[in-house]
């Protein structure tokens, strides 16, 4: 029986790289429990928002995600945060909003999940 080996996964792109999420913002503070969404939330970036969601997920302290750089976001991306804040109310896990860009609030607005992702308890 002949066995391939799998190959690698293709490297990300450099758009990748810019629009990935960050685990902790620039320069010398490393929160471990504060997730800065860059620009681009997209369907391309949603492995990689989900990886630092889960990262997040057992965090016993509040969790701060920060959206004020998102300028453009889709479903995939919304539908990720609208679990992950759901899991962390069922949890009784604690989790605010830094600040929300107009992107975000206007695309939860239109597909109805401002309330689910507890957008309107957030910073703008």
């Amino acid at each position: 029986m002949n066995v391939r080996p799998r190959s690698k996964p293709a490297r990300s792109t450099q758009r990748g790289r810019q629009a990935a999420v960050a685990a902790a913002p620039r320069g010398k503070s490393k929160r471990r429990n504060l997730l800065v969404l860059q620009a681009e939330c997209t369907l391309t970036d949603a492995a990689e928002l989900k990886s630092a969601l889960c990262r997040l997920s057992d965090h016993d302290g509040t969790v701060t995600l920060d959206a004020a750089a998102v300028e453009r976001i889709d479903t995939a991306a919304l539908q990720l945060l609208a679990a992950f804040v759901r899991d962390r109310r069922l949890a009784g896990a604690a989790l605010q909003w830094r600040a929300v860009s107009p992107a975000v609030h206007s695309a939860a607005r239109l597909l109805g999940m401002d309330t689910m992702l507890a957008l309107n308890e957030a910073a703008s």
